[in-house]
């Protein structure tokens, strides 16, 4: 690279209102966070739990201040939420300049062009070369329900199939769709039927190839379901809650062409893996993946509450007017700043990015695999990256999970400045979920601290 080209990136990278650093300065949560927690403990539901009971007050790029000064690196951008950082100027210059004109309307009642536009955008970089169409909603959740209630309309079938291992909301309908029941739905039923859990793939455990997990997902759909009754399979690319798993290859665009022949509608679970996370703009993409709905939300709108179904068209206008939408579905100021988060991901090449930050952390995460043999597994793609533990001496062996290290490690990592998530069927994946924002000398700190609390376990 010659002196002009890197005057040039330097003239380019983006100026953060937060340095971009860890500092601990008081304990963890601090006297402030303290204070905070035991007002939230009189007014705010035991059943609202939080990770870390420090409060933040400010964010930027990677980084969180909490309100007693202390900046955390965060690997997890509200779960995925903040892909393209923390207040991004695009995303912020958007979302004000929006509230100046139009907050609210309600689309179905008087329409605007940014719903339009968001629409022109996912229709343009989903899967698929068809001719596409969305509608906007506000969560996951609501677009998991509107997904599954639109494949029912279109082939007329009751019956949801799901994988292993998935996770999908905590609304009625989704509740019934998570493989885990606690803490989710434990205690919240009767839960939604027509609901069937189906086997997935689990390299890591199961050992076999895609099509060989696909034939078992197949046998089961066809024999306790039976393709005449099933509306929609809805499938999580690469699994979040349940531990990043990624699938072997073959998988889901096997089970793709089981759909297509049976009549049976596909649907690409985005929430979590969408939106340029994993060096892709979908993470269907890297499995030559083309379903027949794919379901956004989370990053879309940099931190704003957006989300979206996008699919075939003639699937999609299977529902009669008025049959779909809500009162803030698709709100202004929500798309401004999801049209600013695509502008973003051009722009700035995240996608690029993505691909950098799996490079670091695998290449670091491998460093550490070779010293700590309760490493069993280390997966993931771009920005989505896991490492599963298990119980020392049986990674070769029974694969036993170790969730008590996770736990461990967490904490240790918290008192320490650095934000981790847990995850795993068996509480036993350390996700690593950061923005694109996050730079390589964060992520090898990071590394430093996740290295000494391995130490640390003995």
């Amino acid at each position: 690279m010659t002196d002009t080209q890197i005057s040039a990136q330097k003239a380019a990278a983006p100026v953060y209102s937060v340095p971009q650093q860890r500092k601990v300065v008081t304990a963890i949560p601090g006297p402030k966070s303290q204070e905070l927690h035991d007002r939230r403990s009189k007014v705010v539901s035991a059943g609202v739990s939080s990770a870390l009971p420090v409060y933040i007050e400010r964010a930027n790029g990677a980084i969180l201040v909490d309100v007693d000064g202390n900046q955390f690196i965060d690997f997890g951008a509200g779960i995925g939420v903040t892909t393209v950082g923390h207040t991004e100027a695009r995303v912020v210059e958007a979302a004000a300049g929006q509230l100046q004109d139009v907050i609210h309307t309600l689309f179905t009642i008087t329409p605007y062009e940014e719903y339009v536009r968001v629409a022109e955008l996912l229709a343009e970089h989903t899967p698929g070369s068809w001719a596409k169409k969305s509608v906007l909603v506000n969560s996951g959740a609501e677009a998991v329900e509107n997904g599954v209630k639109i494949a029912r309309k279109f082939t007329g079938r009751r019956g949801v199939a799901v994988l292993d291992h998935a996770y999908h909301g905590r609304t009625n309908l989704t509740m019934a769709m998570n493989f885990k029941a606690m803490p989710y739905a434990s205690g919240f039923g009767p839960l939604a039927g027509d609901v069937y859990h189906a086997p997935s793939s689990y390299p890591y455990r199961d050992g076999l190839s895609g099509t060989d997990a696909a034939a078992r997902t197949i046998a089961y759909l066809e024999k306790v379901i039976g393709a005449a009754d099933l509306a929609c399979l809805v499938v999580e690319p690469i699994q979040g809650e349940g531990g990043f798993m990624v699938p072997a290859d073959g998988f889901l665009p096997t089970l793709q062409g089981w759909c297509t022949e049976n009549g049976v509608v596909m649907i690409a679970d985005e929430i979590q893996s969408g939106m340029a996370r994993t060096g892709r703009y979908y993470a269907s993409e890297h499995f030559d993946w083309e379903p027949d709905l794919v379901l956004s939300a989370k990053g879309i709108a940099g931190g704003l509450p957006l989300a979206a179904v996008t699919g075939r068209a003639e699937i999609m206008d299977a529902s009669q007017p008025g049959g779909l939408g809500g009162t803030f579905g698709g709100n202004p100021v929500a798309c401004a700043a999801a049209i600013a988060v695509f502008e973003s991901i051009e722009h700035d090449d995240l996608l690029a990015e993505a691909r950098r930050i799996e490079a670091t952390f695998t290449e670091g995460l491998e460093r550490l695999k070779q010293r700590y043999d309760i490493i069993g597994d280390i997966r993931g793609k771009g920005a989505m990256i896991a490492i599963e533990l298990v119980q020392p001496g049986t990674g070769d062996t029974t694969k036993e999970p170790n969730a008590e290290a996770v736990g461990a490690l967490v904490a240790y990592a918290a008192q320490n400045g650095v934000l981790f998530l847990s995850a795993g069927t068996y509480g036993n994946v350390l996700r690593f979920l950061p923005s694109l924002a996050v730079t390589d000398e964060l992520i090898e700190d990071g590394l430093r601290v996740l290295d000494d609390g391995l130490a640390a376990l003995g």
